[in-house]
């Protein structure tokens, strides 16, 4: 898969780390100019629906789970791959101080016919419920101005709005 982007957090020396590798699936939902993102809101940000991909699990088969998981998805499928983001970061479990992650992602279609816009109900993570994250139907350009706004002004921003507006634009570039 074609490589988007690859970043390392600035103050990580990576000749002296102990590195953490995780390989992750990002699912791109599009209604013409609406994409199916998730709201997360501790830290007030839009990022695409996805995460770890389980052990013996194919890429695809962990990005339909987790899309089905997150947002309650309705007869999704994938249709093709769009590229990978790499990022080097700071991580402190599994024994590493580095985490180095590859993001997945692929376009995907859910059935609009069923449930609401295609979704149903969600099956949240314990941490993903604490943290207020919710599937939301958005303008794709609302979002991106608003992850820009977040990291112009909110100190307590997440580590991932970086990779997910950077992901937002390009599919704004290529796909719209």
């Amino acid at each position: 898969m074609r490589l988007l982007k690859s970043t390392q957090a600035a103050n990580l020396n990576l000749k002296q780390a102990k590195i953490f590798y995780r390989q992750a699936a990002r699912a791109i939902v599009l209604s013409g100019e609406d994409i199916l993102l998730l709201y997360t809101q501790k830290y007030r940000d839009y990022g695409l629906p996805g995460g770890g991909v389980d052990k013996g699990e194919s890429i695809e088969v962990g990005l339909i789970r987790e899309l089905q998981e997150e947002t309650g998805a309705i007869a999704a499928r994938v249709l093709a791959p769009f590229g990978r983001y790499e990022e080097y970061r700071s991580w402190f479990r599994e024994g590493a101080n580095v985490m180095h992650m590859d993001s997945y992602c692929y376009l995907c279609e859910i059935d609009m016919s069923l449930g609401e816009r295609g979704l149903g109900e969600p099956r949240l993570e314990a941490h993903e419920i604490k943290n207020g994250m919710r599937p939301e139907w958005i303008n794709i350009h609302q979002a991106i101005a608003h992850n820009e706004a977040i990291l112009r002004t909110f100190a307590n921003k997440g580590q991932s709005i970086d990779r997910e507006t950077f992901l937002l634009k390009r599919i704004v570039e290529e796909l719209l």
